[in-house]
């Protein structure tokens, strides 16, 4: 079991370097491309703005609820 953790514990040090690694390389990383994803975000939130909406709500009315609970 400790084998196992100590390869998982490897494996997830080895991914955070990779992404820190791939976050300090700019070189790849211009104006346009940066323009690009948000215009993809941004598109996304218009498509999927009642799912979005519906989800914002319902998390909203269960931190209520148990709000209430705690309260009483």
């Amino acid at each position: 079991m400790k084998k196992l953790r100590n390869k998982a514990k490897a494996v997830g040090t080895k991914f955070i370097e990779g992404v820190k690694a791939f976050w300090k390389d700019e070189s790849g990383m211009g104006t346009v491309e940066v323009i690009l994803i948000i215009v993809v975000l941004i598109g996304l939130v218009i498509v999927f703005k009642k799912e979005i909406s519906g989800i914002v709500e319902d998390v909203f009315k269960t931190i209520r609820a148990e709000t209430r609970e705690i309260t009483n």
